[in-house]
C-alpha cells in the first residue's frame, strides 16, 4: 500500500506555462514558472526545506529547535511549513515596510513576529543584523537564507533541471529578482552547464544598488521603491556575478501595472515581483535577441499585498 506523500513532499515540480495575451505578438515566447503554486505560495519553499534538511543531516539541529530567520515574509511562510511538519519553532524578524498581511500570516502560522524599523544594512536594528543577534544571544538556529550555500544548490538541483526538462532544453534568457540571490544564481549556473549561449538577466527595482553592481562592479546609489523581496543596497553572499550577464531596471508602477495583467488577463495569482521579472522578460522577448524563450518565475501569491495600495484599484471603479 502506498501512502499519500506529506505537504513536504510537493514543494517543487512546479507548472511552466506561456503568456498568451502578454507575449502575443513577440519574436519568443515568454515561459513563467508558477513558484505562487507550492504549498506555502512561494518560491522560498523551496530554500526553507532544503536548508533544514541541510542542517538535519549536518547535525546541527536539536528536536525541538528554534529557527530564526531575517524575511520579507515569504521565506518565513516556508520555514513555518517545515517547522510544523518537523517540530521545530520559529522567530521571523522583518522590517516594517513588507505588508501587514505577511506578518499576519506568519502569525496564524505559529511563528513569533519581530518588526524591526527600515535600516541600512550597517545599523544593528537592520532586520539582518537583528536575527543574527538573536540566534547568538539565544542559541537559536539562524537559517541565514542570505548566505547559506543550500539555497543556491537547491535551485540548482532542482528548480533549474525543472525548467530544462519543461522547455526540452531550449531556453534563450531567464529572467529573475534577487533578494537573497539564491534564485538567479542556482537557476543560473544550471542553465549555462546545459544551454549554450542563454542569457541570465536580472530583473531590479528602480531604487535598488543591484543592477550597477551587476554592470559595473560597484552598488549604484541606495534609493526607495514598493516592490517587496527583491533588490537591494548590498549584495547577498548569495548572489553570484559571474552568472549573470545583464539587469533590466523596472519601475513601481511598470512592477504592479504588470502584476495587475498577469492577475486580470492571464489568471495567475501573483505579487509585485512577479510583474518586475514579467515586465523584464517581455522586454527582452520584445528585443528578439535570444534564441529561444524568455523563462522567468512568479516568485510568490496575491494573498501577500492584499493590504497594499496597488492591489485595491476596484475601490475606484465601484459604484
Amino acid at each position: 500500500m502506498t501512502h499519500p506523500r506529506g505537504i513536504l513532499e510537493h514543494i517543487g515540480r512546479t507548472p511552466l506555462v506561456p503568456l498568451r495575451r502578454l507575449g502575443a505578438g513577440l519574436p519568443v515566447p515568454v515561459l513563467v514558472k508558477c513558484e505562487h503554486m507550492n504549498p506555502g505560495g512561494s518560491v522560498k519553499d523551496r530554500i526553507a526545506l532544503a536548508i533544514v534538511a541541510d542542517a538535519e543531516a549536518r547535525g546541527v539541529l536539536t528536536p525541538g529547535a528554534t529557527l530564526v530567520e531575517a524575511t520579507a515574509g515569504n521565506t518565513g511562510v516556508g520555514l513555518a511549513l517545515v517547522a510544523a511538519a518537523r517540530g521545530y519553532s520559529l522567530v521571523c524578524v522583518m522590517p516594517e515596510k513588507m505588508s501587514v498581511d505577511k506578518r499576519v500570516a506568519l502569525a496564524t502560522l505559529g511563528a513569533q513576529v519581530i518588526v524591526t524599523p527600515n535600516a541600512a544594512p550597517s545599523d544593528p536594528d537592520n532586520f539582518r543584523n537583528v536575527a543574527r543577534r538573536l540566534a547568538a544571544e539565544r542559541g537559536w538556529f539562524l537559517t541565514d537564507q542570505f548566505r547559506n550555500p543550500a539555497n543556491v544548490r537547491v535551485h540548482a538541483e532542482t528548480t533549474g533541471l525543472e525548467i530544462l526538462a519543461q522547455t526540452g532544453g531550449r531556453v534563450g534568457a531567464f529572467v529573475a529578482g534577487a533578494g537573497t540571490g539564491g534564485t538567479i544564481s542556482g537557476v543560473g549556473r544550471c542553465l549555462k552547464d546545459h544551454v549554450a549561449r542563454v542569457q541570465i538577466v536580472l530583473a531590479d527595482p528602480v531604487g535598488s544598488g543591484l543592477a550597477d553592481w551587476v554592470e559595473t562592479g560597484r552598488l549604484g546609489a541606495d534609493g526607495t521603491y514598493a516592490v517587496e523581496g527583491i533588490g537591494g543596497s548590498d549584495v547577498p553572499d548569495n548572489l553570484h556575478r559571474g552568472v549573470i550577464d545583464r539587469a533590466e531596471r523596472v519601475t513601481d508602477h511598470e512592477s504592479f501595472a504588470t502584476a495587475l495583467r498577469l492577475i486580470r488577463e492571464e489568471g495567475l495569482l501573483v505579487g509585485g515581483s512577479a510583474g518586475t521579472n514579467v515586465a523584464a522578460a517581455l522586454r527582452i522577448a520584445a528585443r528578439g535577441e535570444v534564441d529561444g524563450p524568455v523563462v522567468t518565475v512568479l516568485p510568490d501569491a496575491w494573498d501577500r499585498y492584499r493590504a497594499k495600495p496597488w492591489m485595491r484599484p476596484a475601490e475606484h471603479n465601484t459604484r
